[in-house]
């Protein structure tokens, strides 16, 4: 049980990793790599504020973000004012953050040895809820403080979700969306394709940042290499998402990435539960978004020439 609810919680929380890459990937068509960067700046700054300058963890968390937010535009000005490619602006971008990240940090890793962290908040708020540091689930003794963090992350994500919903339902967001399906028509009105794009590179890195800085503190430390292949998580999720859901709307695609990150940590956890090597997991993640990618137009070749046949 402990190892499920564990699961969970990190699944929850790259669910925000996950809604970001589907603001790049599926609202502006960019697999932006500036995520594997932006998630370990936000995990960056918010690790140094937090131990070496004593900030409150809600501060810290809200500059992890920003951090991201900063990451992002600098790729949507690279690809916007100066005209690179997105794919490669995104490797630049991430390039020079592992530089950053190293002088943000001082170190390669940063533990969070006797700083509060919202993990401390939520072990202090599990023992005065739960009456104690373990508690009873269902036949299960697990901890009061995980059972607490795997709640606070349920519903802080949940409510990003919804902000994320209700933002692009707005007239800004209508256009950002619009901007990436049909950028001439934007331009035909009037409206700043390039201002659209940096502005939603800035939020979906702002939310890879933010996830960044929650997974930090839920392991207690901060890695300079824990944002390596993260863009395929993230895409993982999506296109798990999508393939439960069917993505009809906004709502039900945002809702069906978070499902997607969920069950895609669980069968993680199912694989190195069974003996999956660690050093072996990124490959079999690049496998797997490779399956789900190439899977569905074979599958609908496949049918089209059975009907075909049968004509």
């Amino acid at each position: 049980m402990t190892l499920l609810i564990g699961a969970l919680t990190l699944g929850i929380i790259l669910a925000l990793l996950a809604l970001g890459v589907y603001i790049s990937y599926r609202i502006f068509d960019i697999a932006d790599i500036t995520v594997d960067g932006s998630l370990t700046f936000g995990a960056a700054v918010a690790s140094v504020l937090l131990v070496k300058h004593g900030v409150n963890p809600v501060w810290a968390t809200t500059a992890g973000f920003i951090a991201g937010a900063v990451a992002g535009s600098v790729s949507g000005i690279l690809q916007t004012r100066f005209h690179i490619n997105s794919l490669l602006a995104g490797i630049l971008v991430m390039t020079a953050l592992y530089s950053v990240n190293l002088h943000v940090m001082g170190r390669s890793n940063i533990p969070f040895l006797g700083a509060a962290t919202l993990s401390t908040y939520c072990e202090q708020a599990g023992s005065v809820i739960f009456s104690g540091s373990e508690t009873n689930l269902w036949g299960w003794i697990v901890s009061s403080a995980d059972l607490t963090m795997l709640l606070f992350m349920f519903i802080f994500v949940g409510l990003i979700a919804l902000a994320l919903w209700a933002f692009l339902r707005t007239d800004l967001g209508t256009a950002m969306r619009a901007s990436g399906d049909n950028p001439q028509m934007v331009k035909a009105l009037g409206g700043n394709i390039e201002h659209y794009r940096i502005f939603g590179l800035a939020l979906s890195n702002g939310l890879v940042g933010l996830a960044g800085a929650l997974w930090a503190q839920y392991q207690n430390f901060a890695d300079v290499q824990m944002g390596i292949g993260m863009v395929v998580w993230g895409l993982a999720s999506v296109i798990i998402g999508e393939a439960l859901t069917g993505a009809t709307g906004v709502g039900i695609a945002i809702i069906g990435t978070i499902i997607g990150s969920i069950l895609f940590r669980q069968l993680v956890a199912i694989a190195l539960s069974f003996g999956l090597n660690p050093n072996d997991l990124k490959l079999v993640t690049a496998v797997f978004v490779l399956a789900a990618l190439v899977l569905p137009n074979m599958m609908s070749k496949f049918t089209f020439r059975k009907q075909k046949r049968f004509l």
